[in-house]
């Protein structure tokens, strides 16, 4: 079995999945690729002719058919070394608009979904003792925001998620690390209609990603300067929150 690092990254025809795929190419990692796109990773694969890469086209919201391609991921590589499940959607969502069905859709990927991966990959790295499970989370589960409780609902799903998780697999011998990302520049953000400070460009924040699953960090974000807004917002009291957010721009409903 080879020696090189092996990551299996959901999510990774675009965005931050995709930056994380380039970058982890760049290290030289045997790849194993998920997203509902698969003409978009086919597309990175034959971009990358000297890397190995295998590809599969699956929704994170199918929990058997992501299994499917665990196992035959596991099946030609082994094990990986490395587990990111970063599938995820953003989509403005407001209760008493009808929106229910956007509420769902939103979990489904950016919780359940990652919950669907990491679980056929648990059990073969607790009997290895070894590993990493990473979610990639967001700022925006440190507190509720107007217009996108979807979301902030999902990002803080996973944000509890993967503290007990990582406290549960700590004695197992395998990392959980939670990635929070701030603004970055991706498809997803690109329509955002408010300002996003401190917005770092893709390559970099997935630079910093890798080294910080490397070095085995429990939890990191970035930038480093929405770890102080991150902060400064978890001990904001609520009646200043509410003052400040209500009037703050919103993310457009998916329905609008």
């Amino acid at each position: 079995m080879s020696t090189r690092l092996k990551v299996f990254i959901t999510g990774a025809s675009s965005g931050i999945g995709l930056a994380l795929a380039a970058e982890y190419a760049r290290r030289g990692a045997i790849l194993g690729l998920v997203a509902r796109r698969g003409d978009a990773l086919a597309g990175f694969q034959q971009s990358h002719p000297q890397h190995p890469i295998s590809i599969y086209p699956v929704d994170v919201r199918d929990a058997e058919a992501l299994a499917n391609a665990a196992e035959q991921f596991i099946a030609q590589h082994g094990c990986p070394d490395i587990v990111i499940a970063n599938a995820g959607i953003s989509r403005g969502a407001v209760t008493g608009h009808g929106d229910l069905r956007t509420f769902r859709e939103v979990m489904d990927v950016n919780y359940y979904g990652m919950v669907a991966t990491f679980e056929p990959f648990a059990a073969a790295m607790m009997a290895a003792r070894k590993g990493s499970l990473v979610g990639v989370a967001s700022v925006a589960g440190v507190r509720g925001l107007p217009g996108s409780g979807a979301y902030s609902a999902s990002k803080a799903a996973a944000f509890k998620y993967l503290e007990a998780l990582r406290v549960e697999m700590r004695p197992k011998g395998v990392d959980v690390v939670t990635i929070a990302p701030g603004y970055i520049r991706t498809p997803m953000t690109e329509h955002n209609p408010y300002p996003m400070p401190f917005l770092m460009d893709a390559d970099r924040f997935a630079a910093k990603v890798a080294d910080a699953i490397a070095r085995k960090a429990s939890f990191a974000i970035y930038p480093w300067q929405m770890r102080v807004a991150a902060a400064l917002l978890h001990v904001l009291p609520r009646w200043v929150y509410d003052r400040v957010f209500e009037r703050a721009p919103r993310k457009p409903r998916a329905a609008d």
